[in-house]
């Protein structure tokens, strides 16, 4: 065989105990997998790594990435390769760039310049999910699969306007979807809070979702609230993966702001009656408090109707914007989960336009203090300068809610990392070595084996993937050693692109794309499409 990893505590990719173990790799596959105490002698390889003291799992699977664009400009990704993740799921809530006609890309790069930059530096030379993924074929450091994004799909069939669908045009999103399904995406994504998607009626969705359904995908909602209304937004969910028959994954699955303190037991209760009476549901969550978003989301979806630039003309209107400010502080907006907006947990992490750096790592009631202006001003400056392309953290979550989803049966890690600006949320570089770190060995809210599972097995068995996830012969040799005793996110707050510690070894499709805690330059990664 090409290599063995040797003596290695194996942590398969379910909750069962992890063994002492050679795994055998060849040819981008596990060859042998040798427990300690099994028949026969230890297998030999050309080559030989030594893993005595590590645990070896399967390649970590981020659920929900914001690598759409970062992988094309720079395919060696040690954000995520460094911290284990050997395939991502791009295509996340509702916007991307496939499938696009050329109006509808130029107003998506608009749009979510705050989440993957402008593309300035990307050759867009593709327009269908086909295109997309043969893109990413070319060779990226992990593998990635793709969720139709339906808001991009409504563009293109409706527009940015707030009105239902009419036959036709849902006819075409059918259409499209069925297209985007045919060519390889492994389901929808919807993003129920951003433009034009938190246009569409639950019946649009559900529709769309029976298309889904009859590909074998699934929806993965970025749902109506996280907020005043999020057990109702959750419930919404539900009923239409009942309605359509199609399985469900909830995106970053929390409740947030200060009317959910302590609420997680109550959307757990919701979610495992769902479970109970046969709903396909799972969900994913990041190990951290703050949510990551851009400013303009957080402005009511009426001001953003038309699109981007008619959000532009609203800010810069006097009338428009006093509405504007009155529904975000006073009323709470539906871009800001129905409840009104502090600026004191709204932090700027990242802007499109150098010059308004010094905002970076400030929040916007900061900034405004420091200026002697208020703090809807600064908001407003930002969002017109920058034109909607500042990202923001929001400080509105809760570690107690945090916890208890972490532990519940049908829990995913996700990172929803946005890797742009200049102060991006950690979880971008450290969601993986955290839950090992800090949430199985300084706190014990999962033991080892369960969070390698929810981080391997159980997404891709969402996926359903045959042959990934687990450490099995046969499988792809996507694959990880840590050390247990030392892994930890590098990434911080303050310093958010630090690499994480203790993961020396990682291999996709059985070649090292880690070695020695150094990045190969192996570009090993492709496209993982739907069916195989």
């Amino acid at each position: 065989m090409e290599l063995v990893l040797r003596g290695a505590r194996v942590a398969d990719g379910t909750p069962a105990p992890a063994r002492r173990a050679d795994v055998g790799v060849d040819g981008g596959r596990i060859a042998v997998v040798h427990r300690e105490g099994d028949p026969g002698p230890r297998p030999g390889a050309r080559r030989v790594l030594e893993a005595d003291g590590l645990v070896l799992a399967p390649g970590f699977i981020d659920m929900h990435a914001h690598s759409d664009l970062a992988l094309l400009r720079d395919p060696a990704h040690v954000a995520k390769v460094a911290q284990g993740v050997t395939l991502e799921v791009l295509g996340q809530d509702g916007l991307s760039y496939a499938p696009v006609d050329d109006r509808t890309l130029a107003r998506v790069r608009q749009a979510i310049t705050g989440w993957n930059g402008d593309g300035s530096d990307v050759d867009f030379d593709w327009r269908t999910v086909g295109e997309y993924l043969d893109r990413l074929d070319r060779g990226t450091a992990v593998n990635a699969a793709y969720l139709v994004p339906h808001g991009t799909v409504r563009a293109m069939a409706v527009g940015w306007e707030d009105r239902p669908a009419t036959r036709e045009e849902l006819g075409r999103m059918r259409r499209l979807v069925a297209e985007g399904l045919e060519q390889g995406a492994v389901g929808m994504s919807s993003g129920l809070t951003y433009t034009p998607g938190m246009y569409a009626p639950d019946s649009e969705l559900t529709e769309l979702c029976r298309v889904v359904a009859s590909y074998g995908g699934y929806h993965c909602p970025h749902h109506r609230s996280y907020g005043a209304g999020a057990l109702e937004a959750y419930a919404q969910m539900i009923e239409v993966a009942r309605a359509s028959g199609c399985a469900l994954h909830l995106a970053h699955a929390t409740v947030n702001f200060s009317v959910n303190a302590g609420r997680a037991p109550e959307l757990l209760a919701l979610l495992d009656a769902a479970l109970d009476e046969g709903v396909d549901l799972t969900l994913d969550s990041y190990p951290y408090l703050p949510g990551c978003t851009t400013l303009a989301a957080l402005l009511p979806s009426w001001a953003a109707e038309g699109g981007p630039e008619a959000t532009l003309a609203r800010l810069r209107d006097p009338a428009a914007c006093a509405r504007i400010r009155y529904v975000m502080e006073t009323e709470g907006s539906d871009g800001c989960h129905g409840v009104p907006v502090d600026w004191d947990t709204v932090e700027v992490s990242g802007v499109a336009d150098a010059a308004l750096a010094g905002y970076v790592g400030r929040t916007v009631a900061r900034s405004a203090a420091e200026r002697g202006e208020e703090p809807f001003a600064v908001a407003r400056r930002l969002l017109l300068d920058d034109r909607l392309g500042t990202t923001v953290l929001q400080h509105v979550g809760h570690e107690e809610n945090v916890r208890a989803i972490m532990r519940h049966r049908a829990h995913t890690g996700g990172s929803d990392g946005i890797l742009v600006g200049g102060r991006p949320h950690p979880r971008a570089w450290g969601t993986f070595p955290h839950y090992l770190g800090r949430y199985v060995r300084e706190l014990g809210v999962l033991s080892l084996e369960e969070c390698v599972a929810r981080l391997t097995g159980r997404p891709a068995a969402r996926l359903r993937l045959p042959d990934r996830g687990l450490v099995r012969e046969g499988y792809h040799a996507d694959l990880v050693l840590f050390d247990p005793e030392t892994v930890a996110a590098g990434a911080t707050f303050e310093a958010p692109r630090t690499p994480p510690r203790g993961i020396p070894h990682v291999l996709v499709g059985g070649r090292f794309a880690v070695e020695d805690g150094r990045r190969t330059g192996v570009l090993a990664g492709r496209s993982v499409r739907r069916g195989g």
